[in-house]
This record gives structure tokens, sequence and C-alpha cells, in this order.
């Protein structure tokens, strides 16, 4: 029995555009050409046991683009690797996965620790797209490959490490396909549609959604590199019909388009803009409504679980709200004791409390298989067959998930309440004077934790603590209001724009 490809449009492929960066677009037919010669390099390389294991020196390239495609074309597994990662973070990787090869271009300049490693170069001048199509028939691919079945790995993504070292999530052919098939359904996304790409291509986010959801659907996807807002907004107005980005993203383009009518119009023009990573406060989606027409749809996921929680494009899209879950996909919000909530229970006559804070768990097509070589870790990750996401929401009277933060450093117990840090930051960024905002709980010998909130002023703004309370006042119940402001010129954040809040509390 056949197995259904992971990327269709590589199978039969046409002269529609697949990759466009640097002056350089790749048809889906180019594609299958140059991915040809390195997927047979890399078969060779996996003869000892069948499937390679391929890290890929993920700078934002059409070359690392064409890397991935190979290694999945072959059969293998991707590991994306960041170039910026520092030589021990490169170097447990490599430790932990043992690659058969690297495959990165030609001009990339490796990091020591992937010295030993056999290095296959991607050298797109070199490859010649043959049997070209005519009249717009699909031709065919330089080379086949056999499929392999849905449940053999594609990815290992590495996670943060913030409770110890990385560790590699593997995850499923099986897994990407139903990822992409459920987002592709509830954002309407078709061969039609351009992603604007400047993400990181290490993380689900740029690799997943951004790189493998146009190819897997037959569209495109526009490496813009760096990010740059007048890049994004030239994308917009040519070929890209869809953005996504992190919220230090959309931040920035706000700032822009409130300078430049142009950009604006852009972001307005767009099919879709996607936010994720991070919740993106409500003064900036209510900004860049104004600025542009356009709401911005937010969605949740992690690296164990890949998207599971969307807005749909034709549904509410309302500041702080993720939606619901994907098709294939089921989630459930439990407390302290792994209990699901009564608003869980389907009862329609159970009535939603707005201030019920439990954590996700998931369950379904796109969830992970496990922590490479770790089952215990993979073990204590899952309960009852639902994977513990450690995040913390609520949900709104629709059943709309509301991401408030992560169990660990976002959910604050103070006087007997649980308090969740994300609402917090949404009231306080409100405020006209405050830039960024992040809140934590240090410990208190009277209330066990305080809240304490983190603020970035403005440009040209001096907000006091005693503004900043008033407006706390105004918006949260008493026992959720900050004890304490503590003023910062930048707050600390990884490369995907999220809060690195250890570091606040060593501060």
């Amino acid at each position: 029995m056949s197995t259904a490809p992971l990327l269709p449009f590589l199978e039969a492929p046409t002269d529609r555009p697949a990759l466009i960066g640097g002056g350089v677009v790749l048809s889906h037919r180019a594609l299958a050409a140059a991915s040809s010669g390195p997927a047979a390099a890399i078969r060779a390389a996996a003869a000892a046991r069948m499937r390679a294991r391929v890290a890929i020196f993920a700078d934002p390239t059409l070359e690392t683009c064409v890397a991935v495609v190979a290694a999945l074309r072959a059969g293998g597994t991707v590991v994306p690797i960041s170039p910026k990662a520092s030589e021990a973070e490169v170097a447990h990787v490599v430790g932990d996965c043992k690659p058969e090869l690297v495959a990165c271009g030609a001009a990339a300049e490796l990091p020591g620790a992937l010295a030993d490693v056999p290095r296959l170069d991607i050298d797109l001048d070199a490859a010649t797209p043959p049997n070209p199509s005519r009249d717009g028939e699909p031709a065919e691919p330089a080379s086949s490959f056999p499929e392999p079945g849905p449940e053999e790995p594609g990815l290992i993504l590495y996670t943060s490490g913030t409770t110890g070292p990385p560790k590699g999530a593997v995850i499923s052919r099986r897994a990407l396909a139903a990822d992409l098939d459920g987002l592709a359904a509830v954002w309407r996304w078709t061969v039609d549609d351009v992603v604007a790409h400047s993400l990181p291509l290490n993380h689900a986010h740029g690799l997943v959604l951004g790189t493998l959801g146009p190819l897997r659907l037959g569209g495109a996807t526009m490496l813009l590199g760096r990010f740059d807002p007048a890049g994004v907004g030239a994308a917009l107005r040519g070929p890209a019909t869809m953005y996504f980005g992190v919220p230090t993203m959309y931040r920035r383009l706000r700032a822009a388009a409130e300078e430049d009518a142009e950009l604006a119009a852009a972001l307005g023009g767009a099919r879709l803009l996607v936010s994720g990573s991070a919740a993106l406060p409500a003064a900036e989606h209510e900004a860049i409504e104004r600025l542009t027409g356009q709401r911005v749809v937010e969605r949740y996921g992690m690296t164990e679980t890949l998207i599971t929680i969307a807005a749909h494009d034709d549904g509410p899209r309302r500041p702080g709200q993720v939606g619901h879950p994907i098709p294939g996909v089921e989630i459930r919000l439990v407390d302290d004791d792994l209990v699901p909530l009564p608003e869980e229970t389907g009862d329609p006559e159970q009535t939603r409390d707005s201030d019920a804070i439990g954590e996700i768990e998931v369950r379904g097509e796109t969830l992970f298989d496990g922590y490479l070589d770790l089952p215990d870790a993979t073990a204590a990750s899952f309960h009852d067959g639902w994977f513990r996401t450690g995040d913390l929401a609520s949900r709104d009277a629709d059943g709309s998930i509301v991401i408030l933060g992560r169990r660990a450093g976002d959910l604050i117990k103070s006087g007997g309440y649980r308090i969740g840090a994300g609402e917090i930051e949404a009231a306080i960024l409100t405020h006209p004077d405050v830039a960024e905002a992040a809140v934590t709980g240090e410990p208190d010998p009277d209330l066990g934790e305080r809240v304490v909130a983190w603020i970035v002023p403005a440009p040209g703004r001096s907000p006091t603590a005693a503004d900043l309370t008033a407006q706390a006042a105004s918006q949260l119940a008493r026992h959720k209001q900050p004890r304490e402001f503590r003023f910062l010129d930048q707050l600390p954040r990884n490369d995907l724009g999220k809060v690195q809040k250890a570091r606040l509390s060593a501060e």
C-alpha cells in the first residue's frame, strides 16, 4: 500500500513558485531538481541505519530550505541548528542526536562542534532542473524516492532548555502532515498563498509553519532573512498574502506603520496576519487594527505539540484569545491535582468562570513521539494519555482559550489566590506610557508571593509607580495588582521574542 507523500507537490511539480528569496525564485519543479542530488547523498549516508539524521545549519537562506526538503525526501530526520547557538549548545545537540552529516549552504561557516560531522554543501547554481514542463503541465521530478511511513520521524526539534539541558523532541511525519492540514482548514490556506517569512528556521514556527506549510500545500514561502518592516511591507505589496510573526515583530511593524502609510496599507492588504510564540498585547491589536483595518490572528503551540490551537480566519479575532483546537486535536484544562476543571465537562448548563485557571493538556495527531533517548522524561510529560504543556489558560464564554503564561514563572500564588501573570501584563500594557511589561512572583513573608511588574517605558515617556498602580486598580481585582514596579531599558528575550523571566528574577 502506498504512503501519501509529506510534500505532494514535489511528486508531480509544476512551474508555480515554491521558494523566493535573494532575487531567486525556485519553482516546485526547480526545487524538486535542486533537492534530488542532496537527497541521494543523504540516502547513501544512511545506508547503515536506513534513516539518516541530518543536522541543518539553519541560517535563513534558500539553501537551508533545499537542505530540509532533501532530507525529508530522502526519508531522513531533520535536526535544525540555530546559527545563533553557542558552541556548547551545538555540541550538546551533536552529542545527543549524533547526525550522519550536516547540510548547509556552500558559503556557511560552521561552528567548531560540527567540524567532525561530514558536510553536505547545497549549491543552487549546480542544480539544473530537468524535464521542463510544457503548457503548465506537471513535469516529472529529477528523482523519485520511496516515501517513508507516516510514523517515521521527520524532525528532531530541541527544546529551549529552561528546566535542564535541551531535549530532542521527535516529531513524526504524520504529526507534521496533521498539523499543517489542520491549520490549512482553519485558515483556508491554499496553493494561492505566499507566506512572507522572517522567522528563525530552527523552530516549529518558522520551519514547520513558515517553510513546510507552503511546500506541503503547494504555495510559496518568501524568505526575507533579517526582519525589517520595510521588507515585510515590500513582500506584502508583492506576491505575499500572509505574514507569520511574533509580538516583537508586530510591535515594530506597528511603530513603523504609524510613520509610513504605505506600510500600513500593505499590512492591511494581507489576507492573513498571524502572531504566535507569545501573547500579542491588546494595545498592539487595537493599534494595528486602527492603522491597517486588520485584526491579527493568534495561535498557540509548542515544540512537543506543534500548533494545536488557532483563531479561525473567518471567526472572532479577540486580543488575548488564541481560539479553539485545530482538527484532530483535543485540549482540556486541569487543576493542580490534574483533575479537569468543572468547565471542561462539556455540560452545556455549566457556567464558565473566567477566573478559572488550569493547565493545558493536549492529545491528538500533532503530538511528538517522545524525547530522544529519554523515556523517563517522556513518560513524566504525559498524564493519562494527555501531554502536559505546563501552560496556564482560561476559557471565555464561547470556549475560546486565553493563554495566561507558564505554570513555572507565570502562576503566582499570593494570599491564597492563583493569579496568571498574563492577565496583569495585558492590563498594564494598556497604559500609554508603557512599551513592554512582564510580571513575576517573588517570595513574600505575608502573602507567600507578591506580584512584581517589570516595566519598559514607551519612548520619551516616564511612567511612575503611582501612575501604574492607578491603572492596575482600574482594571484588576486587588489581589492581582502589582505590589512593586521595577523599570528597565529592555526585557530579556530569546530569539522568538519570549521574555526570559528567570533572568528577570536573577537581576
